[in-house]
This record gives C-alpha cells, structure tokens and sequence, in this order.
C-alpha cells in the first residue's frame, strides 16, 4: 500500500513537471547564455501607462526596435509590444511575453521596476532589460538595466532658456516625483542659474505621465505668472504643456525625442534621451552574441545618449548653440559638474 502511494506522487509529480515544461516553451539558457545567431530572436516591449505613442519615452524605445528589426531584417528578429493601462497591467504583460517565449522582455521606464525585478526572479533564465532603473546591489543576473545622464542634457536646454527668455522666469513641469525627474529638473535649473543666477525657475508636478489637459493647465498658470520658456519631464504631460505654449505665443522645450513637429514654432529645443539608440544596441548585442545580463549600461553626452535635438539651430540663435556647445564639451570633460538631485544642486548654486 505504502509502495503504491509513493509510485502514484512520483508519476504525478511527473506529469505536472512535463506540464509546467510543454506550457513555458522555455530553454533553460542561462541569463547570458544567447540565442543561436541563426535563429529568429523575439523581444517584446511593455510600455508604461503613457503608451506607445506618448511622443516621448515609450515612443523612442518602440522606434529604436523598429530600426534594429529594419537593419537586421525581419528573418532574424521579431519585435512586439504590450501597452499599460494601468499600472496592474505591467504583471499581466509581462506574463503574456514570458509565456510566448520572448527572448528579451524590455520594460520601458522605472515605474516598471518591481514587476520586471519580480518576474526575473520567478524565471531566472528569462532575460530581462529594465529603461530608467538599476537595482544596484540588488541586480539580478539576468536583469540588464539602461540608465542615462538626463541631468546633462537638461543642463544645456536650461542654458538654451536662460538665453531665450524675456522676462528671466522660466518653468518646469515634472511627471511624477521620482530620482528619474529629478535628474531632469536639477540639471535644467542648473543650467539655467548658471547663466541667470538671479533669475527664477517654477516648479510644479502633474503626478501623472499621462494627464495632457493637466500639463497644459500647469503650463497656463506659468505663463500668466511671467515663465514665457517652460520645460516639460512627464510624458504626455508635455504635449499639454507644449499646447499651451502654441496658443499662448510662449516658448516649450521638449524631452526625450525631438517634439518640435508638435509645434515648430514654440518648441525650441528638446532634451534628447536617446532610448531608441540603447534598445537598438541591446538588441544588436544578443543577436550578435555579445549581450551581457546582470549589468547597468549609462548613456551620457560623452557618448551622445543625451543632448540637444538637430532642430535647435530652426529657432534659437547661432551664438547660443555655439555657447551650448562649448558647455558640453566642458561637461563632457569634467570642467562643469551638473547637479542630477537637490543636494547637488544646493552645494553648487547655494554655498
């Protein structure tokens, strides 16, 4: 009798294990073990609750699978996205590509970081990127986490407002509080103070990435409190923002990917966050079998993950792009330090 129980766990236990094997159609590479460079490879990108089409972050991720897919073909990568609703929504995406055999899962922007870091933890040999987050010494091994220097791109649209303002008040417009924004908003009040010390920089946050009637009135209220340049860090925040701007005869600057089409214009300028650049590469690196896991990757202006859009020169003056310039060769060189969080900014520019 004894025999028969333990016969009928064994063979149970086998059939759920053949089960659990069948429904995965998972190998059991290591997290930087990488797909044979013959075979198809297949990514799949979740989007945060801005959307695929946010005209920023999310956007520029999906832009930058689309330009590796074109260069390296269609045959040999298979590209795909998930849209967020809702912030319920990371798990359930995240699941849905796990369980159709994504080579790479990328989670686009840091609100995504405890889902992708919960996932990675159930499926240790699923390989996972992360956009805008790094788990320092919590890094899993098959985590890839992209981060880049927002401060420093910020730092030289604050000096592109500073020289474009009338009225010495410009603003800032930010998403939702996080180290992310942050960056964005200390490097463009630095910029800005170390060409107008005496001028004033408006701060208020929308507490969404996705409320453009919320940034557009933000936007308004700046305007008629004097900020005739106002720079927006929060998704579809800003095209609220940059709306506000059209209609109000005011100055914009853009973020992460060159918005000057939203309003040729008012946009002067954009901080360019090159999202699109660092996908393409992470993917480029595991079809060519030299991606790595486990790691932190910075883009920063030394190797143009950040900087100012091409389109600048359309409405802002030669000398001044010539100042910016200069500026981020000193940056790039370590003759200007830019603060990325208030700290930093307060031993700086108020000793």
């Amino acid at each position: 009798m004894r025999l028969k129980k333990v016969l009928t766990l064994v063979t149970s236990m086998a059939i759920a294990t053949s089960m659990l094997v069948g429904c995965s159609n998972k190998t059991n590479e290591a997290p930087n073990e990488v797909p044979s460079q013959n075979k198809k490879i297949k990514i799949g990108l979740v989007t945060d609750t801005a959307g695929i089409n946010d005209q920023s972050f999310n956007q520029s991720a999906w832009e930058g699978l689309k330009a590796v897919q074109k260069d390296l073909g269609k045959d040999n990568i298979e590209i795909k996205y998930l849209e967020s609703k809702q912030d319920a929504d990371y798990v359930t995406n995240i699941e849905t590509f796990y369980d159709e055999g994504q080579d790479l899962i990328i989670g686009a922007g840091f609100n995504l970081a405890d889902s992708i870091k919960n996932a990675a933890q159930n499926y240790p040999e699923q390989k996972f990127a992360i956009v805008d987050y790094s788990y320092g010494d919590g890094q899993l091994d098959n985590i890839k986490s992209i981060l880049f220097n927002d401060q420093e791109a910020a730092y030289l649209v604050g000096v592109i407002a500073a020289n474009m303002s009338k009225t010495d008040k410009v603003g800032f417009i930010g998403g939702k509080k996080s180290d992310v924004i942050g960056r964005f908003e200390y490097g463009y009040k630095g910029g800005f103070k170390s060409i107008k010390p005496n001028g004033e920089v408006l701060v208020q946050y929308a507490d969404s990435f996705t409320d453009s009637a919320k940034g557009k009135a933000i936007a308004n209220q700046m305007h008629k409190d004097g900020a005739d340049v106002i720079f927006t860090a929060g998704g579809d925040v800003g095209t609220g923002a940059i709306e506000a701007a059209k209609e109000s005869g005011k100055y914009a600057i853009g973020v992460d990917r060159d918005q000057s089409n939203l309003a040729p214009e008012s946009v002067i300028t954009s901080s360019m966050k090159r999202v699109d650049n660092a996908v393409y590469n992470v993917v480029k690196e595991l079809k060519e079998g030299t991606y790595k896991s486990g790691d932190t990757v910075i883009y920063g202006l030394k190797d143009d993950g950040v900087g100012i859009a091409n389109t600048t020169d359309k409405l802002v003056d030669t000398k001044i792009i010539e100042e910016v310039n200069s500026i981020r060769d000193k940056i790039v060189k370590g003759e200007i330090i830019v603060p990325s969080n208030e700290d930093e900014y307060n031993e700086i520019f108020n000793k």
